[in-house]
Formats: structure tokens, C-alpha cells, sequence
């Protein structure tokens, strides 16, 4: 298996040094000429060269797998503008008891032509002196986060940022936001989307009042599978933490249970959400040259939690488990093992009171050093069979 796996990355190297019409953009295999590989890819495998072996070698080989990833799988990013610009607006609401809401419009892009609003939940200095940790969201779309979570965001010190990733770019085919502005523009909604997470950052990296170095993100389903998308692409994000996030986030694509979303049914309800390659791989799932646990390697050694709930069996909660554990090998590499974790819940779709709790002790964990009373390596299927057969290289 591992000699099947090697010999797709020497031929993706191989092709990938030819030239094309474009020099500066390398040339990947089509589906049909990679081969067929049943278990979960070896991330350490590279082109033409041994097998990772240091820390160093894996810093080149994470951005040859990005690379594949964002070809095959989601598509590019749109350009970075060169300017944000975000204009305050009146809150209509009166002012919570715990903290102070501003509300702004973000432009950006060719003729500011690209827009979201934004929200931020500032926490009462009588929880924590400033600057304070930041909690991205780019759910704004399906509404404000409950008050009532707000509110535990910020009575535990954090700012909660609440982006639309709707209005970057609409949850359709329509090309408008992003695809508007950029008229060439070929990735797919999840790229447009996690885009406009790596903004938001963007912009509140310069406030006073937040902590630049301490931004988390996080998204619910297609909001998660966005997030850890956002995570992987932006190394100023130090935590992510996608939310029942399943097909194309956390889940995934060759380890299926029952009932589960797999590749057929997510490209054939959004095909708009990957680049347009992606449906090559119906029915030829096992010719993948990753899985998402190779999207989770790229946020190491940064922190990533997954948040899962037992009865989102769409979700895949346990190849979403599997895939945890194939790349925890890669933080376990780089000496970070305790910086990705998985908390499973009982309960349905949705990213509740719960997972909003775990996201925060998480974070307080990883940011701050806090001791938490809760094991973010507790697996709900220790049966499941193992996903693959490699192990992390020894040192």
C-alpha cells in the first residue's frame, strides 16, 4: 500500500515539473492517473525523496500537500486585497449587561466591490483586562449566536466575531461577492468562504482590544468544513475548531459508516462548494491523493479541535474519529500531540451550548495554559477499525 501511495506522489512530481501554459503553476495528475489507494494516505510520503524524516523536511512537504489539496479537493483562495476597510454602524439593540456590541461594515476587494457585516461582542473589563482572546464565526448568515451563548463567550474573556459568509460569497452558483469582483475566479465556496475568515482576521488583528496572536475560528457544518479550511490556509489562526463539520471537513471521504454523507451526495447537492474537478473523483474515491486527515495535518503543530455529536450520523462521527487519528500521527511528529483534539457529545446537528463550552476550555488550554476537567483525546469508538498502516517517522 505504501508502495502504491509513494509511487502517486513520485507521478504527481513528475507531471508537476512539466511545463505549461502557465511556468509558475505546476500541472497535476488527472484522476485516472493516479492510482487506487484503500486506506487513508501517508502524509509523510514525498515526491522523488525519502520519506519525512525532520521537522524541517515537513514544513516543505505540508505545502506540496496544500497544494494538492487546494487543486483537487476545494480550489484556490481569490487574491488578498490589498486594503480592508470597515465602517462602524449604529447597533439597533440595546447594549448587553456583559459586554459591549459593535457592529460593522467590511468592503474589500476590486471597487470595495466584496462586503460583510460584522459583529463583535466585546467582554466587560470586569471579566478580563484586555487585550482579550478572539472567537471568529462565519455564521452570521443563519443569525446571531443565542444571547445566552454570548454571553458565556464573553464572561470567559473572549471576543466573539460573527461574519456572514453568505454575503462574501452566496450558497449557490450565483456569481456574486467574491465572484463578482474577480470575474476569473474558479475555486469553490469553501475556499471563497474560508477567504473571507482569513479578512475578518485581517481586520480584527488591528483593534486595541484583541489579542492578535490568540484568534480561534470556528463554523458549524458547512460553516466547520469552511473553518477548518480557514485554519489550514492561514497560519495566524492558532486555534480551529470546526463544528459537525463532516464531508469535506472532518470527516471522511474513504472511511464511510451508515447513513453518512459521502462523496456522491455532497457533490451532487454543492458541487459549487469544490473546484470543479472534484466530481472526477465519483466512484474513485480510493484514487484520492489525501483525505481529510491531510487537511487537518496542515494546521499542525497549531491547535484543532474537532466538536462532534453521536447522533449526526451524516456527520460521520467515526471516520471523523478515524481521521483524528491518523493526524494526530502528524502532531505527535512534531511534538504536538496535545494540540489536537475531539470531544463527542450526544445529540443531533446543530453546535449548542456544549460544543460552545468545549471550544472555550480548549482554548483556554491551549492559549493560556489552564488546567481543564475535560480529556480532549476520549474516543466513542475505540473498536473502529484503524484507517491506515503507517506510523510517524521516529526521530
Amino acid at each position: 500500500m505504501r508502495r502504491i501511495t509513494a509511487a502517486a506522489i513520485v507521478l504527481l512530481a513528475s507531471i508537476a515539473a512539466a511545463e505549461d501554459s502557465d511556468v509558475n503553476k505546476p500541472a497535476f495528475p488527472s484522476v485516472d492517473q493516479l492510482p487506487a489507494t484503500a486506506e487513508l494516505p501517508d502524509p509523510f510520503l514525498r515526491a522523488c525523496l525519502p520519506r519525512v524524516r525532520t521537522k524541517d523536511e515537513w514544513a516543505r512537504q505540508r505545502n506540496e500537500l496544500l497544494a494538492g489539496v487546494l487543486h483537487y479537493e476545494y480550489g484556490p483562495l481569490p487574491p488578498v486585497p490589498k486594503k480592508i476597510n470597515a465602517r462602524e454602524l449604529p447597533v439597533k439593540e440595546p447594549q448587553p449587561t456583559f459586554g459591549t456590541v459593535k457592529q460593522f461594515l467590511m468592503t474589500m476587494g476590486p471597487n470595495n466591490a466584496i462586503q460583510t457585516h460584522l459583529f463583535l461582542t466585546i467582554p466587560n473589563a470586569a471579566f478580563k483586562k484586555g487585550p482579550f482572546p478572539v472567537v471568529v464565526t462565519g455564521d452570521l448568515g443563519w443569525g446571531r449566536v443565542k444571547p445566552e451563548i454570548a454571553r458565556h463567550v464573553a464572561e470567559r474573556g473572549y471576543v466573539l466575531a460573527e461574519f456572514s459568509r453568505v454575503e462574501i460569497a452566496p450558497d449557490s452558483a450565483e456569481k456574486k461577492g467574491v465572484y463578482a469582483a474577480y470575474p476569473n475566479y474558479d475555486g469553490g465556496r469553501l475556499a471563497a468562504w474560508a477567504w473571507g475568515y482569513h479578512r475578518v482576521v485581517d481586520f480584527v488583528s488591528t483593534l486595541d482590544f484583541v489579542d492578535a496572536k490568540h484568534v480561534a475560528v470556528t463554523g458549524h457544518s458547512r460553516g466547520g468544513k469552511t473553518a477548518l479550511l480557514a485554519g489550514a490556509t492561514d497560519e495566524r489562526i492558532a486555534l480551529t475548531v470546526p463544528n459537525n463539520s463532516g464531508c469535506g471537513g472532518a470527516g471522511c471521504y474513504r472511511l464511510q459508516a451508515d447513513k453518512s454523507e459521502d462523496i456522491v451526495a455532497i457533490t451532487k447537492n454543492f458541487p459549487f462548494w469544490f473546484a470543479p474537478r472534484f466530481t472526477d473523483f465519483i466512484g474513485k474515491v480510493d484514487r484520492l491523493p489525501f483525505d481529510q486527515h491531510t487537511v487537518k495535518t496542515l494546521v499542525a503543530p497549531r491547535a484543532l479541535l474537532s466538536t462532534e455529536a453521536l447522533g449526526d450520523l451524516w456527520a460521520n462521527p467515526k471516520g471523523t474519529q478515524q481521521c483524528y487519528a491518523a493526524a494526530k500521527e502528524v502532531y505527535d511528529f512534531l511534538g504536538a500531540g496535545d494540540r489536537i483534539g475531539i470531544v463527542f457529545r450526544e445529540g443531533k446537528h446543530e453546535q449548542n451550548a456544549d460544543d460552545w463550552t468545549a471550544l472555550l476550555d480548549f482554548a483556554d488550554k491551549q492559549f493560556f495554559g489552564k488546567k481543564v476537567e475535560r480529556n480532549f483525546s476520549a474516543l466513542s469508538f475505540p473498536d473502529a477499525v484503524k484507517g491506515y498502516s503507517w506510523k510517524a517517522p521516529s526521530q
